[in-house]
This record gives C-alpha cells, sequence and structure tokens, in this order.
C-alpha cells in the first residue's frame, strides 16, 4: 500500500512543489525526537494530521505555495531520518532545498468531505518512508473545479500538537498580500536543538531528569492494574466524554488556587482512578510540551516529552491534593527533557536492584491550547457548574490511532468545555469501566471546585463505581 493509493476519488495530479530554507545538515535526534522514534519502533509511524475546509475559492497553486513555504521555513517539515547499520537510533538530516509532493485528488461524486476523511485515515496507516520520504504529506481534494478541503499528515518526529499550533500561526501571520513572512523563525529548529543538548548544560538537563525518574521508581509500586479482568487478546476502545462542567469547575478552582487549572485536572484524574480502580498511588506517565524552555514556545519541531509522577491521594480532601500537586507537577515538568535510551537504563537498573517489573502503562496528556488561567474572567458559581452537568456528552468514536496503552487520557479543549479522550486495553477495562472514570473525572473536578472539603474516599473497587 502506497502513500497514492488512495481509497476514496481520484488522484489527478502530483505537483512536485520547490521548497528552499535556512540550514542543513546532519545531527543526532532531539530528545524530543528520540522519545518519539522509541515509541514507533514496534507500531506504525504516528502522525499528527488535520483535515481543514478550503475557504471558497481556494485554487491549488494557493495550496501548493502555502505547502512549499512552510517546508522551506521550517526545518523539521525537511528533515529525513538516516538509517545506522549498528541498531543505534537514526540520525536526522535536514535539507536545504528539495520538491515535495502535493497530492491532487478529485472527489468525483463522493461528499468532498469524506474524501478527505478517508484521504487522512490512509495517510495515518501508511508508514512512511523515513529516509526517503519527507515528513509532511499533503492533499488537496477538488470538486467541480474548486479546492474544498486539505489534507494535512505529518510524521510525529517532526512535529507534535503544540509545534503544528505555532505552525498555523506562523502561517496566519504571513503577509496576505505579499505572502512574506512576519519575521524570521524565532523557535529554535531541530538542528540547533540538537547541538544544546550536546553541550554540558544539555548534559546536565539530562541527568537532573534521569535522577527524578530514579527517585519516583524507588517508591513507586511495580504493578498497574493487577491481572486481566476480561478475556481475550489485547484490544483498544476509545471514549469521548465533553463536559462544559469539567471546564466551569476547573476555572473555579484556578480562581481560588491562583493558579493554573493544570493540577486541578490531574488531581480529578489521580483521584478518579483511584475512586474507579482501587489503585493508588498510580504511577503515571505525564506528556510535557517542554515549550517553556528558552526557545522553545513557537518552535515547529516535536519536544513533547513523558515525566513520571506519582501522588499518594488517601487521607487527603480533594483541596488538598489540587495544592500538592501543583508543587509535585512544577518539579516533574522540569524534568521532562532527556535522552529516552537513557531512561531505559535507569528503569532497567531500577528494576534489577528491586527484584521488580515496571508497568509503565498508563498515560496522561493535557494538549489543551486554550487559556488554562482564566485571567480577568469573573469565577462561575456553584449553580453554574452544577447546571452545566446536564450538558456533558459520550460518545464511543473509532480511531485510527488508538494508543497502544492500557490506561490512556488525552485533554482536548473544544469551545467552551473540555473534552476527555480516553482509550484503554479492554482487558483492563470495559466500557462500563472506561464510563465510570470519565464521569469520575468530571465529579472529581466539581467537588475540587464546590465543595474541596471533600475526602479524597479512594478505594472502591471498579465493579462498585460503575454507574
Amino acid at each position: 500500500m502506497r502513500p497514492d493509493d488512495v481509497p476514496r476519488g481520484e488522484v489527478v495530479d502530483r505537483v512536485l512543489v520547490p521548497f528552499a530554507g535556512t540550514g542543513s545538515g546532519e545531527a543526532e535526534l532531539t530528545f524530543g525526537q528520540l522519545g518519539l522514534w522509541q515509541s514507533m519502533r514496534e507500531d506504525m509511524s504516528r502522525t499528527v494530521d488535520y483535515v481543514a475546509e478550503a475557504p471558497p475559492g481556494t485554487t491549488v497553486d494557493a495550496v501548493a505555495d502555502v505547502l512549499g513555504f512552510l517546508v522551506g521555513r521550517h526545518q523539521s517539515l525537511r528533515t529525513t531520518l538516516v538509517p545506522r547499520a549498528d541498531g543505534r537510533p537514526p540520525r536526522q538530516r535536514v535539507a536545504a532545498s528539495g520538491e515535495v509532493p502535493l497530492l491532487v485528488v478529485a472527489a468525483g461524486d463522493d461528499d468532498p468531505a469524506e474524501v478527505a476523511a478517508a484521504l487522512s485515515t490512509h495517510w495515518q496507516l501508511v508508514p512512511f518512508a523515513y529516509e526517503t520520504e519527507w515528513p509532511v504529506r499533503l492533499g488537496a481534494v477538488v470538486a467541480d473545479g474548486a479546492v474544498t478541503h486539505v489534507v494535512t499528515v505529518i510524521l510525529h518526529t517532526s512535529i507534535d500538537a503544540f509545534g503544528f499550533a505555532a505552525l498555523v500561526a506562523d502561517l496566519g501571520a504571513r503577509d496576505p498580500a505579499t505572502g512574506a513572512p512576519a519575521g524570521p523563525v524565532t523557535g529554535l529548529p531541530p538542528l540547533a536543538q540538537a547541538a544544546w543538548e550536546a553541550t554540558p548544560a544539555g548534559r546536565r538537563q539530562n541527568e537532573r531528569s534521569l535522577r527524578h525518574l530514579e527517585r519516583v521508581l524507588r517508591t513507586a509500586p511495580a504493578g498497574l492494574f493487577g491481572a486481566p479482568r476480561y478475556p481475550g487478546e489485547p484490544r483498544y476502545d476509545l471514549l469521548r466524554y465533553r463536559s462544559r462542567a469539567l471546564r466551569l469547575a476547573l476555572h473555579a478552582v484556578a480562581a481560588r488556587e491562583r493558579v493554573d487549572d493544570s493540577p486541578a485536572l490531574l488531581t480529578a484524574f489521580l483521584v478518579a482512578a483511584a475512586r474507579v480502580t482501587g489503585v493508588n498511588p498510580l504511577l503515571t506517565l505525564v506528556l510535557v510540551s517542554n515549550r517553556f524552555r528558552p526557545g522553545y514556545a513557537d518552535s515547529v519541531s516535536a519536544l513533547i516529552k513523558v515525566t513520571p509522577f506519582l501522588l499518594d491521594v488517601a487521607g487527603l480532601t480533594v483541596g488538598e491534593t489540587v495544592r500538592r500537586a501543583a508543587g509535585k507537577a512544577l518539579n516533574a515538568y522540569k524534568c521532562a527533557y532527556y535522552d529516552a535510551y537513557e531512561q531505559d537504563e535507569v528503569i532497567a537498573r531500577v528494576a534489577a536492584e528491586r527484584g521488580v517489573e515496571f508497568d509503565l502503562s498508563c498515560y496522561y496528556n493535557d494538549r489543551r491550547q486554550r487559556d488554562r488561567v482564566h485571567a480577568g474572567v469573573p469565577a462561575p458559581t456553584a449553580n453554574e457548574i452544577r447546571a452545566a452537568l446536564a450538558d456533558s456528552e459520550l460518545s464511543w468514536r473509532p480511531e485510527v490511532n488508538i494508543p497502544r496503552a492500557k490506561l490512556h487520557l488525552c485533554i482536548d479543549d473544544p469551545p467552551g468545555a473540555v473534552e476527555l479522550v480516553l482509550s484503554a486495553d479492554r482487558r483492563y477495562f470495559s466500557r462500563d469501566d472506561m464510563t465510570a472514570l470519565a464521569r469520575a473525572i468530571e465529579e472529581v473536578a466539581v467537588q475540587a471546585a464546590i465543595e474541596p472539603d471533600t475526602r479524597t474516599g479512594v478505594g472502591t473497587p471498579i465493579a462498585e463505581a460503575v454507574r
């Protein structure tokens, strides 16, 4: 199966778009690239994807112009991976110029939106040719001679969700009349990141992060959710739970504690997981954007890393747990920048010394990009929060790239709400279990907002918690 073998519509052109940009050469993979490469060793090519409706009158030439502009401007989009014969991770190679294909797909009698969705799914499933293919696939779906949708699929080693937002912002800042960029690229590109990581300062950051990992592992429970509770082979399901009440509750907690709302959401997850599964403390791998680091805020690169987080929520109120989570999370975030292969060495060494095998299969990814501070906006009242509970929506949706973990929670921020994207291994969590966990997260957040003196109440068996 090749990228051009589209499942819907018909390929009517393959435009080779020239690009040229500043900076080229080879380097080791960055810490962010290395972690994502490691996650792809036994799985499909992970991607960041987006399907956009094109404004009326959009032409193929206009889409080609955007593609050439972005690939030339950002090193990460013209980076290929150079394999090594000794089995070590590949190196990255950044090209100064070249041509990147734009696939033009005619919808014909099909719905253009369905053709675009099918193309996106197809591209997510077809592995990238890391050494020879540029990491960005762009498609223009046309109907009646006009572009209706633009499909973007980018290899995850080149970008993450926050990097994609930076890419969109950079495109939006382009002069509409001349096409000139707003200014020079400000975010550190991959070659500069790799160079810094090899400096003494970069090595010290790596060592500091690995010491944090070791400290957590010294006290962490080795098991996670015990033996499988349901029969069958590994299979994964995905739930989406959209809650306006959750957003309002987090806003209220942030206003009261004078912090951003992230600790309140992390607390809601940890306490809800303890109530529903009986597991406490829960060793969780928290994904961190790393964009608070100097020069990284606007970088169009893959910077996200995981950091271990452990917090005992027993014997506390939910309000106390929020405050403890805020303090511990800040240190954990600072220690989320390291060499993934050295991380494996630390895990193996501590496991051998303790005589255990760690289960690192619980992930938490707060990927919201809207304001988490809520500055200047009046906090919602208790009645407003309670009233919003009636609007919560739950759905089950098939996904191409469901994370292969026992439990994986992503948090998104649709307008006016928070959406929990919860995936799980069905040997450990039934659909009822997953539903119970999503609702419990909402419940704990509302308690933190309205009744912060509520005890965490951990230890309820999963079967008793299902509603």
